[in-house]
């Protein structure tokens, strides 16, 4: 066709001239790795002088406070919610069909099994 033309691939050539690489090395985070030298001391902090205490960051109270805090919250909040095992629910349920239906829900053991049981024999004091 004629009236069509194609697009020209020169801008890729031009571009990748653009960029010349000084060093020959690539980084992903364009530079050389950087990173704290170890000192040694935790969290590289250096202790306080003898008789003075470590000044307290502005965000350390707070997180104290709210760390702790919940965790007490949430300690009381599991300890006082209510039981809704199924296992609890079903217990309760049968036992007030049995009342409905006139049954005793309690164990009463009959004069048969406790006239065969034994009591063990007290230990002998020497």
């Amino acid at each position: 066709m004629p009236g069509l033309r194609l697009p020209s691939c020169t801008h890729h050539i031009t571009a990748r001239r653009a960029l010349p690489s000084a060093s020959g090395k690539r980084y992903a985070s364009h530079g050389a790795p950087s990173y704290n030298e170890p000192t040694g001391y935790l969290f590289g902090e250096k202790p306080p002088p003898p008789g003075q205490k470590r000044k307290r960051e502005s965000w350390e109270t707070i997180y104290y406070w709210g760390m702790f805090g919940s965790l007490g919250v949430a300690t009381v909040l599991l300890y006082i919610k209510p039981d809704t095992s199924i296992q609890t629910w079903a217990l309760q349920e049968a036992k007030a069909r049995m009342e409905a239906r006139g049954e005793l829900p309690k164990y009463v053991p009959s004069a048969s099994a406790s006239a065969g049981r034994t009591t063990p024999a007290e230990p002998s004091s020497s």
